[in-house]
C-alpha cells in the first residue's frame, strides 16, 4: 500500500461509502472530494463534505497510518491546520490540532475491492519495461492517444521550463538565452554541460561584436574552451590563439577559460567531436545574427532547416580535430543533426515565448513543427514499436520517451489514463 493509491482511491471514490463513520463514530457524507493539490500542503484542497449534521469545505489529507501525520510533522504545519477530514487506510493513533480539537478520521481498510488492490500491485510490479505490456494491445485507440498527449505537453512544459530558468538568468534576454540553449545543445548530451557553460562565459553580445568575422568567433569559442595550444606547427591553430590572446586580455574573459579535460571525445564518432560542433556553432554566430527573430519569423519548417545549414570554415571541412585532417571532405551539419537541435532548441523556445506572451499560436507552431520531424530511432521507440504503436514523427516519439522516462520506468501507473484505464473496476 501507498499513498498514491490511496489518493487515486479517494480521488474516484473507489471504496465502500455506506455507513461512512469517523473514529468517533460520526456520519460522513462526501459531496466532494477536492482538487488534488501537487504542491506543498494537504493532498486534496477544497473538499465539501458532511459530518453529523455539520457541513464543512476544507482541505483533505491522506495517509498510509493516521501517525504519519506526525512523522510528516504535520502538527508544527499552519497549513495543515484547515484539514476537515483524515482519510486513512489504517487508524492507529488518533490526530489532534494545536487546538486540541480531534481532527475526524476515517479508515479505508476493508473498504477497497480486494480485486482493485490486485490489480495495482500487478501492475506496479511487473518485471516489463513498460508495465501494461502484456494489456497494452487491448486498450482503445482513444485512450493511447489520450495518453501520448498528456506525455508530450508534459515533456514539452519541461523543456519550456528550461528556457524559463536561463531566461532568468539572462534577465529576460531572449537571444542570450537562445544562444546558450542553442550551444547546450550543440553538445549532444556528452558535451552539453560543457557547451553550456561556454556559452555562459562568453556572452552573445560580445561575440556579435565580432559577428563579420568568422576566425575571431572560433578564436572567441576554442580559447574560451581551453583548446587552444601556445606552441603548434598548425597555422591555423597559431592564428586562433594569437586572436585569443588579444581578445581574451581586451574583454578580460580568462579568468572563466574552461579546461580541457572538460571536454569529451572518447567513443565520439568524429563527426560529433565537441571541435567540429564548435565550428559548426561559430559558423551559424557568424550567419545568423539574430537567430531568436529568425525562429520566430520562420514560416515554414524548411526555412527553420535552412537556419543550421551553413558552411564551417574552410580548415573543417578537412578537420574533425585540431592539425589530424580527414582522409575525406567533411559534410556540413547533417539533415538528423539540425533536426536534433529544433526538437531541442526551437520547440522548447516556442513552448516558452507562448506562454510568457499568453499566445497558443507558438505551442501549436512547436506541435506542427514536431509533426514535420521523422520519428527518433533509439531503444525506447523501438520497444514501444514492438508494442504496435505507430510512430511516424517526432510528436510521437517525444511523447512515447516521456512516457517510457516518467511514467513507465517509474511506475507511475495512476498518473496514466492507460494505467487508469486498467486498474479500475469495470
Amino acid at each position: 500500500m501507498n499513498e498514491s493509491f490511496l489518493h487515486f482511491i479517494w480521488q474516484f471514490q473507489y471504496f465502500t461509502r455506506n455507513d461512512l463513520k469517523t473514529q468517533t463514530d460520526e456520519s460522513v457524507t462526501i459531496f466532494k472530494t477536492g482538487l488534488l493539490n501537487t504542491n506543498a500542503g494537504p493532498d486534496f484542497l477544497q473538499a465539501k463534505i458532511k459530518i453529523g449534521e455539520i457541513e464543512w469545505v476544507g482541505n483533505i489529507e491522506i495517509h498510509i497510518k493516521a501517525s504519519d501525520w506526525f512523522v510528516h510533522q504535520h502538527s508544527s504545519d499552519l497549513a495543515y491546520e484547515n484539514v476537515v477530514l483524515h482519510v486513512v487506510w489504517e487508524n492507529d493513533r488518533p490526530v489532534i490540532r494545536r487546538d486540541g480539537t480531534v481532527i475526524p478520521t476515517i479508515e479505508l481498510r476493508g473498504r477497497v475491492d480486494t480485486q482493485l488492490i490486485a490489480k495495482y500491485k500487478k501492475l506496479i510490479n511487473s518485471s516489463s519495461a513498460i508495465p501494461c505490456a502484456k494489456s497494452f494491445a487491448s486498450i482503445d485507440q482513444l485512450t493511447k492517444l489520450s495518453m501520448l498527449d498528456k506525455a508530450l505537453l508534459q515533456r514539452l512544459e519541461a523543456k519550456a521550463e528550461v528556457v524559463n530558468e536561463l531566461l532568468l538568468e539572462n534577465q529576460h534576454d531572449w537571444l542570450e538565452t537562445t544562444y546558450q540553449l542553442l550551444a547546450k545543445n550543440f553538445g549532444f548530451k556528452i558535451n552539453s554541460d560543457a557547451f553550456l557553460q561556454l556559452a555562459k562565459s562568453l556572452p552573445f553580445k560580445l561575440l556579435q561584436k565580432h559577428s563579420s568575422n568568422l576566425t575571431q568567433i572560433e578564436a572567441l569559442l576554442f580559447g574560451q574552451a581551453g583548446m587552444l595550444e601556445a606552441k603548434t606547427k598548425d597555422e591555423y591553430l597559431s592564428s586562433l590563439h594569437r586572436e585569443y590572446e588579444f581578445l581574451s586580455q581586451k574583454y578580460s574573459i580568462r579568468e572563466s577559460r574552461l579546461e580541457p579535460s572538460q571536454w569529451k571525445f572518447l567513443r565520439l564518432r568524429p563527426a560529433n567531436f565537441p571541435t567540429l560542433r564548435m565550428a559548426q556553432l561559430a559558423s551559424i554566430i557568424h550567419t545568423q545574427r539574430n537567430l531568436f527573430s529568425l525562429i520566430l519569423e520562420a514560416d515554414s519548417f524548411e526555412k527553420l532547416l535552412q537556419l543550421f545549414s551553413c558552411a564551417t570554415s574552410p580548415y573543417w571541412q578537412a578537420h574533425y580535430h585540431f592539425a589530424n585532417k580527414s582522409k575525406g571532405a567533411i559534410p556540413n551539419l547533417g539533415q538528423s543533426s539540425r533536426e536534433n537541435l529544433i526538437i531541442n532548441t526551437i520547440v522548447p523556445l516556442l513552448v516558452a515565448y507562448g506562454k510568457a506572451k499568453d499566445d497558443t499560436r507558438f505551442l501549436d507552431r512547436a506541435m506542427e513543427i514536431l509533426q514535420h520531424i521523422p520519428s527518433e530511432n533509439n531503444k525506447i521507440i523501438r520497444v514501444w514499436s514492438e508494442l504496435g504503436v505507430a510512430v511516424k514523427s517526432a510528436f510521437d516519439s517525444q511523447a512515447l520517451i516521456e512516457q517510457y522516462n516518467n511514467f513507465c520506468q517509474k511506475r507511475q501507473c495512476l498518473n496514466c489514463v492507460v494505467g487508469v484505464s486498467i486498474i479500475k473496476p469495470q
